[in-house]
């Protein structure tokens, strides 16, 4: 099997039909069949946003149960899980609270859904038997971050018709227990904490403390070589050393593709290893794909792109 790997869609269903149209997929009333021998492999982070995410699920979710897709978890399907979810405490909080910040984040995939209707229901049910990593034997396939430790904690537990546990999911929520670092790891990366004094303004306008890092670049030790902001921000920060929780470890094997970080410019790889697949295609960026035809190292002329 050879796979069409595609990034943070996020509601674009105009760009996903373009970009699946490029890459040889036809579309039967709705149901989008790939060329023979072909699989997509879809990234997570398919809804919020975007004007036609509703549209974008049922593509993805109708190519997934005909076998021609696989699907991952990003952060936001995550996220739509721990939206819904009431906490355990009696509360009447949720898992992810519902405050205004993570409101807005979601909102608009609330009002599309129809917040609480059988639709909404349906689709949180569906987002939780999709698994946060995938090792398909030539490629591998998380949202964010492979870090094997985080994919052996939590691999195999749910997918395919067996929906992630009431058990693991109130853990994964909770600070103290090994799967919620595992989670945090998978669909939204390696992290660390930028030094007292300094912060900065993510492409929400939130104002952020703890900075996402280029954890491919496993030998670099100052936070300006693996901060993934702006430029102007980034040299903001202080050429200062990193902290010991930045540990990324190596990748060998098979390559590694993830979405998430919001690249920009012309698609390419991180390393020979790993490529972001993400290219800011919830704005004004294009959605793009890589057309894996069993090389062991990303090669420069598989990225495929739309709109």
């Amino acid at each position: 099997m050879e796979y069409d790997v595609i990034g943070d869609i996020h509601g674009q269903a105009g760009k996903l039909g373009a970009l699946l149209a490029k890459l040889g997929y036809v579309d039967r009333g709705g149901l989008w069949i790939p060329p023979h021998g072909r699989q997509a492999v879809f990234l997570g982070d398919l809804i919020d946003v975007g004007p036609a995410q509703i549209l974008v699920v049922d593509r993805v979710r109708r190519m997934v149960d005909a076998g021609y897709a696989r699907c991952i978890m990003g952060n936001h399907e995550f996220n739509a899980i721990g939206y819904v979810s009431p906490r355990l405490d009696g509360s009447g909080d949720f898992l992810r609270k519902n405050s205004k910040t993570n409101q807005d984040q979601h909102t608009e995939f609330l009002r599309q859904v129809g917040a609480g209707s059988a639709l909404h229901r349906d689709l949180v049910k569906w987002f939780r038997t999709l698994p946060p990593a995938l090792d398909l034997g030539g490629i591998r396939v998380v949202h964010a971050w492979w870090h094997n430790p985080y994919v052996e904690r939590v691999g195999g537990q749910w997918g395919g018709d067996i929906p992630m546990s009431d058990d693991f999911l109130y853990r994964a929520y909770d600070k103290q227990n090994p799967e919620w670092q595992a989670m945090e790891g998978l669909t939204k990366g390696l992290e660390v904490r930028l030094p007292p004094g300094h912060s900065f303004f993510d492409h929400s306008n939130v104002e952020r403390f703890d900075v996402r890092t280029k954890w491919w670049l496993t030998e670099a030790t100052r936070y300006r070589d693996v901060a993934l902001i702006g430029e102007t921000e980034r040299q903001k920060l202080p050429d200062a050393a990193l902290p010991a929780t930045f540990a990324p470890l190596p990748i060998t094997g098979s390559p590694v593709f993830v979405g998430h970080y919001w690249m920009s410019g012309t698609p390419m790889a991180q390393s020979s290893k790993v490529a972001c697949l993400d290219y800011s295609a919830a704005k004004s960026g294009p959605l793009v794909a890589y057309r894996w035809m069993g090389e062991e190292e990303i090669a420069s002329d598989n990225f495929v792109q739309a709109g």
